[in-house]
């Protein structure tokens, strides 16, 4: 039987008002996510990874507005008023800068005790619940792996490491027991090293809470490393979603291969993706990666291909995909 999808983006536009025009920086996004599974978002900075996880969190700038499509949450309107509710306790998240997420003049306890405050998932009142609250924060941190979390408790963001800090917004986001976790790109502001510890307490404590995650990332290695589907977007349309093993061995959309084959290997020069990214206040018409691309014909320049399964769980937009697997 089949396994009810978590959530559900259906043909979201999204757009900002600009001085300079209409950004159209979403265009007709689709994307499922099933409970417990890791969904990485791939793609170049502007490709529209931030502002897909802004709109799902409801933390659109102020010039951002939704222009169609529809956001499914476990069977509800997520786009609702009462969707509010939802927000922060059964979806949750984990930003890029841990530094700037944490307010500098209280304790880091003093902010998850606040945090527990309104998001606790404790049923009591009183002084049990915040008892019970502490004891979770406690534990907690420990799960996350920062020691003597009594003592961390008491401290200041800024006497926390890079690395520390994040923990402690992991976390923060599970505290109130979710079944989403949207994270955008946690581990870009953390050495090499203390990302592939953060990278690998992710994966598992979503393994071991049953916990969905959005993870936004334009590093495809850290995709590779935590994600069990990968879905690539290009300037505000998603091109290619395939479970990550399938998609690194036979990426099918013509911008996905040369994404791949960007990546630097031993022996090999760097090669890049010829032509720029389009300007989204004027993108092209059709697919918008048309204009680079070296298998475009002219359906490409008219309209945008329809999702098409090419195998199970492995959906292009493409009008001529690649259907050989990429070189070892």
């Amino acid at each position: 039987m089949p396994v009810a999808e978590l959530l559900e983006v259906r043909a979201l536009s999204v757009s900002f008002v600009t001085e300079a025009g209409v950004a159209r920086v979403l265009d007709g996004v689709n994307l499922s996510l099933r409970p417990g599974e890791i969904m990485g978002l791939v793609g170049e900075s502007g490709c529209g990874k931030t502002t897909l996880a802004r709109t799902i969190l409801g933390a659109l700038p102020v010039n951002g507005r939704i222009e169609a499509g529809a956001l499914r949450f476990d069977g509800g309107d997520l786009l609702a008023a009462d969707a509010e509710r939802v927000r922060g306790r059964a979806i949750t998240f984990v930003p890029q800068d841990p530094f700037t997420a944490f307010n500098p003049l209280f304790t880091v306890g003093d902010q998850i005790m606040e945090l527990l405050r309104w998001k606790s998932p404790e049923r009591t009142r009183g002084g049990a619940r915040r008892r019970a609250d502490r004891a979770r924060a406690l534990a907690m941190l420990r799960a996350v792996q920062l020691p003597d979390p009594e003592r961390l408790m008491r401290r200041y963001p800024h006497e926390l490491s890079g690395g520390q800090r994040q923990r402690v917004m992991i976390a923060m986001a599970l505290l109130p027991e979710p079944r989403l976790v949207v994270a955008d790109e946690p581990t870009t502001a953390l050495d090499v090293t203390i990302q592939a510890q953060v990278l690998r307490l992710l994966r598992r404590l979503a393994r071991e809470r049953g916990v969905a995650m959005l993870f936004a990332t334009h590093d495809l290695g850290t995709a590779w490393e935590i994600c069990d589907r990968v879905m690539v977007m290009y300037a505000g349309q998603e091109l290619e979603c395939a479970p990550v093993a399938e998609f690194f061995r036979a990426p099918m959309a013509p911008y996905a291969r040369l994404l791949l084959e960007s990546l630097p290997t031993s022996g090999a020069g760097l090669t890049g993706i010829a032509g720029e990214v389009p300007n989204l206040i004027a993108p092209p018409s059709g697919c918008r990666f048309h204009p680079r691309c070296p298998n475009a014909g002219e359906r490409c320049g008219e309209v945008q291909a329809m999702p098409r399964e090419m195998a199970v769980d492995h959906v292009v937009r493409c009008h001529h995909p690649h259907l050989q697997t990429v070189a070892a």
